[in-house]
């Protein structure tokens, strides 16, 4: 077991060297001092965490990604998304897909937005990235509100898109607005407990993955209230929770996005 979890992390680095992202290897050896109740700093990036993510985008060829939250997953997901752009663009221009290979950044703090922004223009300029994909952000506030009479949060506004993938990591709990019966995240014993997934749950199409780096309460929540057929799994390594929509297809254009998403080069 250690020896093939050393050689996983070996693989892992082999893979962020060779996408010209060792930058990455040396921020997440710093010293992580930060407080769980802390929002003064970003996270350091997690190799395996964004290797994951990286490999669930481009093996599954996703077309369009919804990301809550932002940070080096975001740059993450803008070049696997430009991989599988680049691979598959000629058959793909047949799917009926509004925003083809984009990325949508829903992000409730402005500061980390900011970074996020100035750490991809950085990264494109230095590596001479050329046509890279388009990247949406979007700046909302979250406040706190109720779903089927359950206290939760929601961003007060959302991209305009109907992603096949969609990462949960965000908001985070301590900068919500209002409170809901006197009740808000914003207690350092609660924990985020995101609604907009499930109010958008009947617009996705079947085949969308969602994944959740960590907030098991939340997925709870979720899994708990969606109504549709999903699949399940939970990676206990890297604590992420992965559902797929396994609901019946909906018509021609979902059958041609499907077929899509098997078809290997």
């Amino acid at each position: 077991m250690r020896e093939s979890a050393k050689n996983s992390i070996k693989n892992i680095k082999k893979f962020f060297v060779n996408k010209k992202l060792k930058f990455l290897i040396n921020i997440s050896k710093k010293k992580n001092t930060l407080s769980k109740y802390s929002t003064n700093k970003p996270f350091l990036p997690n190799l395996r965490d964004l290797y994951n993510l990286y490999n669930n985008v481009l093996i599954n060829k996703r077309t369009t990604v919804l990301e809550f939250g932002s940070g080096w997953s975001t740059l993450i997901f803008s070049l696997a998304l430009k991989e599988i752009r680049d691979k598959y663009l000629t058959e793909a221009k047949f799917l009926r897909r509004n925003n083809l290979y984009e990325l949508f950044v829903v992000e409730s703090e402005k500061k980390y937005l900011n970074i996020t922004k100035k750490n991809i223009r950085k990264y494109n300029k230095t590596h001479n990235i050329k046509n890279p994909i388009k990247i949406n952000f979007f700046y909302s506030d979250v406040q706190m509100t109720t779903y089927n009479n359950k206290i939760c949060t929601e961003y007060k506004k959302l991209p305009l898109c109907n992603p096949d993938f969609i990462y949960l990591d965000g908001p985070g709990q301590f900068g919500v607005k209002k409170d809901i019966n006197g009740i808000s995240t914003r207690h350092k014993d609660l924990m985020p407990m995101a609604s907009d997934i499930l109010k958008l749950e009947y617009f996705l199409i079947p085949g969308t993955i969602i994944v959740s780096d960590g907030r098991g309460a939340n997925v709870k929540f979720i899994k708990d209230h969606f109504k549709r057929k999903w699949k399940y799994i939970y990676n206990k390594g890297s604590d992420q929770h992965i559902f797929r929509l396994d609901d019946p297809v909906l018509g021609k254009y979902n059958k041609l996005l499907l077929e899509y998403y098997k078809k290997r080069n």
